[in-house]
């Protein structure tokens, strides 16, 4: 019979795998390619499935595929659930509060709603129309595994007030065009324009340079305002596509792979931080990955971010021989960015190393609101300079070169 301590050894690991991806545990890779290849087949199944001559000759198999689906998603959303207890901010909390509070996150609500009706059904009989339209939430699932749809969440999110300004421009737009058209062809289309919503019909589909053609003006006056709402419509509906289309340029070049609340929740630094905290300092960070022997830091570069080893291992060349190791959890270049100015030492990615970075602007943030990091950060690079300067050079031996006799 397994021990605690088996039990907790292979909690982590399977939360390393599904939670953190391969950077923490090989396996991670083959297991989130699966899912995804297995996500990807369900969405080609679901629409197969609509076709008469498929669904009637390979019925079987497809109902054998999604029962196979739905055990997959059950053991993965078990294990996901079950591992929750890894995570550091969770970690200080019963094992079933703990839990419950993972499982009520968005992301895993997704996961629940892609196999959970399958149950329900057998429980309480749903139309089969309706359980089709529940499998649709099994390709949310890609937002855990792909990087652009959790920056095209984040920029949903961050240019919201953006967004709806310019949802607020585009409906005044819509209403005095419905209003407009609505006097100028009441008269000669009562059917088609005889209310300013029967209107808005056509001031929608012209806005958006649609067109469809069923209803036109016939009037002089109205097919001027027809054309100037044309040429307002151009620019006004492309207001939020070009804020979407900057904000996503801008999130991409910020991260170079997937940032979750977990994995940031796994630094040392931000342990003591509840979930809402963790979910601010993911906003924060960007992210950058190195290749073995790629400088992250040179001596002379303006110390204008501080960085935190989020996986992988990284070398400080301190000189006179001297060099320090750094591990997942560990930061560096925060003393250059508390003293404004420029690093002192190289940093050398000794293995492919993801990492945080937290420039100024993040920075002057998180220290006005957590002043307690701010001091532990202080602290931490105080007693790494004093070891710094303790500790004796590396003594190098040196080549002497002698001079051959003459015989």
């Amino acid at each position: 019979m397994a021990t605690p301590a088996v039990w907790r050894r292979w909690r982590r690991k399977v939360h390393d795998i599904l939670e953190v991806g391969g950077e923490s545990h090989p396996a991670g890779y083959v297991v989130n390619g699966f899912i995804v290849t297995l996500i990807v087949l369900n969405a080609i199944a679901f629409a197969a499935e609509t076709v008469g001559d498929l669904a009637a000759e390979y019925g079987f198999w497809f109902r054998a595929f999604n029962i196979f689906s739905v055990i997959v998603f059950t053991i993965e959303y078990v294990l996901r659930v079950w591992s929750a207890v890894e995570i550091p901010m969770l970690s200080r909390l019963p094992p079933w509060q703990a839990r419950a509070r993972f499982a009520m996150r968005p992301i895993m609500l997704i996961d629940l709603l892609a196999f959970a009706p399958w149950y329900v059904h057998w429980i309480y009989p749903i139309d089969l129309r309706v359980l089709r339209v529940f499998r649709l939430f099994r390709l949310l699932k890609l937002v855990r595994y792909s990087p652009a749809l959790q920056t095209l969440g984040r920029v949903l999110v961050d240019e919201s007030r953006a967004l709806l300004g310019a949802l607020l421009i585009m409906m005044v737009l819509l209403l005095f065009a419905s209003t407009g058209i609505y006097f100028l062809e009441r008269e000669a289309q009562p059917d088609t324009f005889g209310s300013i919503p029967a209107a808005a019909w056509w001031a929608l589909a012209t806005l958006t340079t649609v067109g469809y053609g069923d209803v036109v003006p016939v009037t002089p006056l109205g097919k001027v305002l027809g054309g100037v709402v044309m040429l307002l419509g151009l620019g006004m509906f492309a207001l939020p596509v070009a804020i979407i289309a900057t904000g996503f340029t801008q999130e991409s070049n910020r991260h170079q792979f997937v940032v979750t609340w977990s994995m940031v929740s796994r630094v040392p630094l931000f342990a003591t931080m509840n979930e809402a905290e963790i979910a601010e300092i993911t906003k924060l960070v960007y992210t950058r990955s190195y290749l073995p022997g790629v400088p992250i830091v040179r001596a002379g570069d303006a110390g204008e971010s501080m960085f935190l080893l989020a996986g992988g291992e990284a070398t400080v060349e301190m000189g006179r021989g001297r060099r320090t190791t750094l591990k997942e959890g560990d930061f560096f270049g925060e003393m250059a960015l508390l003293e404004h100015r420029r690093h002192k030492h190289d940093v050398i990615a000794k293995t492919r190393c993801r990492v945080y970075v937290l420039d100024s602007q993040a920075f002057a943030r998180l220290s006005r609101r957590h002043p307690e990091i701010i001091r532990r950060i202080r602290e931490v690079a105080e007693e790494r300079a004093k070891a710094d300067r303790a500790r004796p050079p590396r003594k190098v031996a040196r080549k002497t070169k002698t001079k051959a006799r003459r015989s």
